[in-house]
């Protein structure tokens, strides 16, 4: 079995034009051409695609069968040949991406949909470490870029632009004995704290850390579990809690010290000896310019 594009594309063009004339009008063929391409590849199918005993060739139930494959075949040809031009204009072929849970997820989405219409044939790898794993990954070279929060010790061979400021809210179980009093700074140092944490050792693991009992949790979304089984408090992006706040499981109590939201800093972070392409630069300018927008 031999057949060739050239067949499978005259093949189709019939089908959507309903006679060889007309997919030879699209094809920039001559009739018999057309006529003769789709003869051949039946011969090569051992399958009659068409029945010809009427002005105009209709399908017969091989051909329906095998118009959905064709299509396949055609349609990751166009692929193939999508990602050749790509590396040829400098377009990597793959991409790995590591971000915080500090990141919102719908600005994540965002810039995500646009970048698969610009760039359909790059392999991304999108990783979702937390604090300092996400600058370890970049210094290590096994993503092209990350976006953390703010690291007071970042390593010399890594590059940085910072995007903003995301708030930390204080929150609780509705039945935790601080839920309806107004809190005091000693109140918080009193009851166990939830803290979302890396594995390693670092002062980057206790900067937020203010009671004297806690748990170390490797998850924004765990916590949030934790916390309404009333286990703990916790400081958690706001953007997380936010339905959990409207349908009253979490509640974030008054401040006595403080009428605002912990801000911390996020960054876009790259390794300065691991050039971008094409996608990566492209994805690199689009972060710091939806963060300039929002």
């Amino acid at each position: 079995m031999n057949f060739s594009l050239e067949q499978l594309q005259a093949f189709v063009a019939t089908v959507e034009t309903g006679s060889f004339s007309a997919a030879g009008r699209r094809l920039g063929k001559a009739q018999s051409s057309v006529s003769a391409a789709v003869a051949n590849l039946e011969v090569d199918l051992d399958n009659v695609l068409f029945g010809r005993d009427s002005r105009y060739p209709k399908l017969t139930e091989e051909g329906e069968r095998l118009l959905a494959e064709a299509y396949l075949i055609l349609e990751r040809c166009e692929h193939f040949f999508g990602v050749a031009k790509s590396l040829s204009e400098g377009v990597e072929s793959r991409l790995v991406l590591a971000v915080d849970d500090l990141y919102p997820s719908e600005w994540l989405a965002r810039l995500l949909d646009e970048f698969d219409n610009l760039f359909p044939s790059v392999e991304l790898e999108l990783l979702l470490p937390i604090m300092e794993d996400v600058s370890r990954l970049i210094l290590e070279k096994r993503a092209d870029l990350g976006i953390m929060w703010s690291q007071e010790d970042l390593p010399s061979a890594i590059n940085f632009h910072t995007l903003g400021w995301i708030p930390l809210k204080m929150v609780c179980s509705p039945e935790h004995e601080i839920a309806n009093k107004l809190v005091s700074w000693e109140d918080l140092k009193r009851y166990r704290q939830l803290i979302v944490a890396t594995r390693n050792e670092s002062k980057e693991k206790s900067r937020l850390r203010v009671a004297a009992d806690v748990w170390w949790v490797e998850s924004q979304w765990v916590i949030i579990e934790l916390v309404q089984r009333n286990l703990g408090w916790a400081l958690v992006p706001e953007h997380i809690i936010l339905n959990a706040l409207k349908d009253g499981s979490l509640v974030s109590p008054k401040l006595d010290f403080d009428k605002h939201s912990w801000p911390v800093a996020v960054e876009l972070v790259w390794h300065k000896e691991k050039p971008l392409g094409t996608a990566g630069t492209w994805l690199k300018q689009a972060v710091i310019a939806l963060d300039q927008q929002l």
